[in-house]
């Protein structure tokens, strides 16, 4: 019985992470996370997390802007991201944007 759980265990596990990245969903340690948005793109956090733990990330440079969901577990997704970031826009007025 062993193998056929394993088996069935190994089916759905792979299935589950395919539609995960069939979502486009990006997920990895927050460090790691944050590295990248640094190293690749410039970006730098425009506040502290929110109290749903979620943080935009900007790049006054580039104009590229991220938000992230920062996960107790030590991992964050990325939720949107995007271009043609306006400056002076800060996160709580960003935030009440995408929830229009």
């Amino acid at each position: 019985m062993k193998p056929f759980i394993s088996t069935l265990t190994l089916v759905l596990g792979t299935a589950f992470a395919t539609a995960a990245l069939a979502d486009g969903d990006v997920c990895m340690a927050t460090g790691e996370m944050k590295a990248a948005l640094i190293d690749w793109y410039g970006e730098a956090p425009v506040a502290e997390p929110s109290d749903a733990k979620e943080q935009l990330w900007v790049s006054q440079e580039t104009g590229t802007w991220t938000l992230l969901k920062n996960f107790s577990d030590g991992n964050s997704c990325v939720l949107a991201q995007g271009d043609d970031w306006m400056t002076g826009t800060g996160q709580d007025q960003f935030l009440a944007q995408l929830q229009d």
